[in-house]
């Protein structure tokens, strides 16, 4: 089959940026759960929360996403991992609007690595109020397809996290924290919360930490650090997975040309995740 035939393909979604998934993914990330009133700003990334993959429980794959095939090309590979984003954020969204998101397949890229075939996935995701033509948002997300790992098979070298940081957070995951992620995004993915399938089939040590979860982490440490600073774009690269059995960190810091540099660091030192992002200056451009 060539999968390069599902290039182009399109789907649109629309929704609701309700309250109770912000203030539920608010309580998750350990800050005050209150539901926002009407207009309250949503977070970069926080769109996450919305556009749920509402697949019905017939078409469940055995790895608890949907069955391939239908939007996403039927990849034979059995791991599947978000490899990283980019995003570009033009306007703010807010709480109570109603919004469409058109998803399309960008580009299908098939290689072979040290580990076996890869098949690499880019989808484009355009977010736009419902009353308006212009994007508010525009994503390119990048999936990774893989074979299970052999048990003679060579890890690739890891790249020691950078040692100076501005901003640290240390983040101890677990089980139920995992759990809540999955629930908020509706996540079926049973890397995250089925230990059992995660290190007996996809052969794991532990249960997986979302990428996505990794990359909110990253964001909300700028938020904390510089709660009025406006994100104009993101982008961020999982460079190793994060497991619940050991913690981890999100650390970031300045850059001299105004820019952000965000990363995740395990408790050995590896980089993990390694993300940058511009902010918009008072007048409205990106710096």
């Amino acid at each position: 089959m060539n999968l390069k035939e599902w290039i182009g393909r399109s789907e649109t979604v629309t929704d609701t940026l309700t309250a109770t998934p912000y203030a539920a993914l608010s309580a998750t990330l350990d800050r005050p759960a209150e539901r926002p009133q009407p207009g309250t700003v949503l977070p970069p990334l926080w769109h996450w929360l919305y556009f749920l993959p509402l697949y019905r429980q017939s078409e469940v794959g055995a790895d608890g996403h949907a069955k391939r095939g239908s939007f996403l090309p039927p990849v034979a590979l059995p791991r599947r991992m978000w490899a990283g984003s980019q995003f570009s954020f033009h306007a703010p969204l807010h709480i109570g609007e109603e919004v469409v998101r058109t998803s399309t397949i960008d580009n299908v890229t098939e290689k072979e690595g040290r580990t076996g075939k890869l098949v690499f996935v880019k989808v484009k995701h355009e977010v736009r109020r419902r009353s308006e033509t212009a994007a508010a948002l525009t994503e390119f997300h990048d999936i990774v397809y893989r074979d299970l790992a052999q048990p003679d098979a060579a890890e690739p070298a890891p790249t020691a996290a950078p040692a100076e940081a501005q901003w640290e957070r240390l983040v101890v995951p677990d089980d139920v924290l995992l759990f809540r992620y999955s629930a908020l995004t509706f996540n079926g993915h049973r890397i995250h919360y089925d230990r059992r399938y995660v290190t007996d089939i996809e052969g794991y040590p532990g249960l997986v930490v979302h990428g996505p979860l990794v990359a909110t982490l990253l964001l909300d440490l700028l938020r904390e650090h510089l709660p009025d600073a406006v994100v104009a774009s993101f982008a961020f690269r999982a460079l190793r997975p994060v497991f619940d059995i050991h913690h981890f960190y999100v650390c970031g810091r300045r850059l001299a040309d105004g820019g952000i540099h965000l990363w995740a660091r395990d408790h050995q030192g590896w980089l993990t995740m390694d993300a940058r992002a511009t902010l918009r200056s008072p007048a409205g451009s990106a710096q």
